[in-house]
């Protein structure tokens, strides 16, 4: 993985709720940035006008009543619209992505989560993004209490579900990725720096 060329690609941050994806996200934008890299952050949910309202329907607490497979297609509506208007426009340009979230979240919390078909979310994931995939992954890794335990009650619809719940999404990002090499598994327990330091190693910063 050490010396890839970004400029072009898509580096996607994944893993479980508060292990703290989107700052390592934010800080690796940064740092590429300061390399003079033409640099674009985007998230899931969201990213795109369209893509923030399906983030304020999947994760307020008050749409409790939501269907799993509900859940699944506002997903895929939101990873649509922010990779034909964001993600791909910038790819097109020699820029580089940094996203928190991808097609790999669907998988492990719709999936190992929900109990939905994973052949089903991968065919969506297709449509969705037009066959787009992350060239670089690094899934966050924590245990679910310590997830559970960082965000107490705070947390939005999806965060506040049972640890039982964060199991199955944590096992689903560590089986999905298994033996994949475009995917780094990160231990998110150690400080900000510390992973901050780990990821960059990876790409030869």
């Amino acid at each position: 993985m050490v010396g890839i060329d970004l400029r072009g690609k898509l580096i996607v941050f994944e893993g479980l709720d508060a292990s703290g994806k989107s700052t390592q996200a934010r800080l690796l934008a940064h740092r590429l940035g300061g390399t003079g890299l033409d640099v674009v952050s985007t998230r899931e949910p969201g990213g795109t006008p369209i893509a923030e309202s399906m983030r304020t329907v999947l994760l307020e607490k008050r749409h409790h009543a939501l269907l799993p497979i509900s859940e699944l297609l506002l997903f895929m509506v939101s990873r649509a619209q922010n990779t034909h208007e964001v993600i791909l426009p910038a790819l097109r340009a020699g820029r580089t992505v940094v996203a928190s979230r991808y097609r790999l979240s669907s998988l492990a919390y719709q999936g190992y989560g929900r109990g939905i078909d994973l052949d089903l979310i991968r065919r969506l994931n297709e449509e969705a993004t037009s066959g787009t995939r992350a060239d670089v992954t690094f899934v966050i890794d924590v245990p679910a209490e310590y997830t559970l335990r960082r965000k107490a009650d705070r947390g939005d619809r999806i965060e506040v579900e049972s640890i039982a719940f964060h199991r199955r999404v944590r096992r689903g990002f560590l089986e999905l990725t298994e033996g994949d090499p475009t995917v780094l598994v990160v231990d998110g327990t150690r400080s900000i720096e510390q992973v901050r330091s780990s990821v960059a190693e990876c790409l030869g910063l």
